[in-house]
This record gives structure tokens, C-alpha cells and sequence, in this order.
């Protein structure tokens, strides 16, 4: 199957670091292409990045050429705040995390609170993770604390390589004996569910999600019911996707290849501008 009839969908979840973004700059012809998909339909940048706010990220974008508002931006930070009000109303946090995910708490009426008061636990991103951040967390844990997380990626990526994600935090957590309760970013049910509302699409049909990772936009676009069309300028290698049991609707070099624009001349990233691909077939193999 090659490119995607696009004309046929009404919104586009596109996801935004390895796709619009990577390393603090825009992807070759990556605005272009957002440009032609908002032609197209609606548009949502879905992240689950929760170091900033919808604000942020949107006056991020705008810089650099994206014509995105607030309200256009779904991640993970949102989800969460959204996650906890359906649970439990406005609560008393204590957070491990940055500056986003403090925000997009507060904008949904939680309050932040030393361990000894929270009724939840709450971790995204921290590049500030320390021994006493972790020690606070096992306190709150341990007075009843229920535990969320924003997401778990394991990895983030930057053109140096992939650095440590929100999913690092996860883990020291975990690894003191308590598994998240919910973790709300892709591919859970409820981050689909929250963008598909902020898209305003009710049948998973007329939507294509578009990220650079299998196990995050892929599953969870598949669980969703949705299409989904994998970018290689992220994190995915063109080897991990032959090797992978995930399989999306459509692969391509880049989101421009994807939606056939043509970058501007300028140095590419890896994968960026190049032809859009079919999705492969697995190889068959025999069992060694």
C-alpha cells in the first residue's frame, strides 16, 4: 500500500518530537506538511510529552512556524489532569515532574501538596529525577497515594541519540515496589479517547494517527481502531520496524514524504525527505 488517500480522513493526530520536532528544531518540510493536513482537516498534535504545558508547546510550535494553537495540543499532561477529575474530582497532588505538568494540573483544579497530603502520586518527564524526589514519592506511597503516570517512554529523542524518558521515572518508582495504577499516555484507551474529543471525531474511521513509534502511536492507534502511518525520523529504525510484531497502516521517510510536499533545501535528519513507503510484510523465517 503506498501513500495514504488523505482527502478521505477529517483529523490527523500527529505526534510531535521524531515527527514535527527533533532536537528543538522543525523537521525538514514538516511545517509544509502540517500546513497541508490542516487543509485537509482537523488537527491535533498529540504528545506524550509533559515537560510543557498546551500553552507552551503551541507558542513553541508558533515560533517555529507551526500555526498551532492551544487548544490544537493534546498530551500527556492534559490527559492526565483530565484523567484525575474523571476519577476523583479536584485532588491534592504530589508530583514528580516539570513545569508542564504542574501547569496543566493546576488548569484542572488540582492543588499540589507535600506527600504527607496527596491522594495521588503523579510523574511525567523529570530531568531533575533525584534520591529525594524518590524519597518523597515512597512517603506519599506509603501514607495510601495512588499512583499515575503521564507516560513511559523509555526513551526520548535528540540528535545526539535517545536520552532517558518519562518511563526512567516509572521505573525507580516501580522498582521500590509500586507499578503505576494507570499510566494515561499513548497507547492507553483514555489519551485516544481525550484526543479524538479535542479532534471532534467520533468514529475512529475518519482519523489517522501519525507518530514515530510502534509502541506507543501504532498500538495504541490500532486498539483505537484507527489507521496510523509510522514516520522514520524518530525513533524508530527501519530494522526495528522489520523486526516488529506492530505493524502500521502506512510507513514513511518522513511526515513531508508522507504527505508529499517537498522540503526546503537544508540538511536532513535521519529519514527526513524521502520517498513514502508501503508498509512492509514480515519476513518469514525459519526457527532456528
Amino acid at each position: 500500500m503506498g501513500r495514504p488517500e488523505l482527502g478521505r480522513y477529517r483529523a490527523f493526530l500527529v505526534d510531535l518530537d521524531g515527527v514535527l520536532i527533533r532536537g528543538g528544531q522543525p523537521l525538514p518540510g514538516a511545517v509544509e506538511a502540517l500546513q497541508r493536513l490542516r487543509e485537509l482537516g482537523r488537527v491535533i498534535v498529540f504528545s506524550n510529552n509533559s515537560t510543557r504545558s498546551r500553552r507552551a508547546f503551541a507558542a513553541r510550535l508558533q515560533r517555529e512556524g507551526f500555526a498551532v494553537a492551544p487548544e490544537e495540543v493534546v498530551n500527556s499532561a492534559y490527559i492526565l489532569g483530565r484523567r484525575l477529575l474523571e476519577l476523583s474530582g479536584p485532588s491534592k497532588v504530589f508530583m514528580i515532574g516539570e513545569e508542564g505538568l504542574k501547569e496543566e494540573l493546576e488548569l484542572a483544579g488540582h492543588r499540589l501538596v507535600g506527600p504527607e497530603e496527596a491522594n495521588f502520586l503523579v510523574t511525567g518527564m523529570d530531568r531533575e529525577l533525584s534520591y529525594e524526589k524518590l524519597l518523597l514519592a515512597l512517603r506519599a506511597l506509603r501514607r495510601g497515594a495512588r499512583f499515575f503516570a503521564a507516560n513511559a517512554d523509555p526513551t526520548y529523542p535528540t540528535p545526539e541519540g535517545e536520552v532517558p524518558g518519562a518511563g526512567a521515572v516509572v521505573g525507580a518508582i516501580q522498582g521500590m515496589g509500586f507499578p503505576p495504577e494507570e499510566v494515561v499516555g499513548k497507547p492507553a484507551e483514555v489519551a485516544f479517547r481525550v484526543a479524538l474529543e479535542a479532534a471532534g471525531v467520533k468514529d475512529p474511521r475518519d482519523c489517522l494517527v501519525i507518530g514515530d513509534r510502534l509502541e506507543t502511536d501504532v498500538l495504541g492507534a490500532r486498539r483505537a481502531g484507527l489507521e496510523s502511518a509510522l514516520v522514520l525520523t524518530g525513533v524508530t529504525s527501519p530494522d526495528e520496524l522489520e523486526e516488529s510484531p506492530i505493524r502500521p497502516t502506512y510507513v514513511a521517510e518522513s511526515l513531508a514524504a508522507l504527505v508529499g510536499v517537498k522540503p526546503r533545501e537544508g540538511r536532513s535528519p535521519r529519514g527526513g525527505g524521502g520517498p513514502s513507503l508501503p508498509s512492509p510484510r514480515r519476513r518469514s523465517r525459519s526457527r532456528r
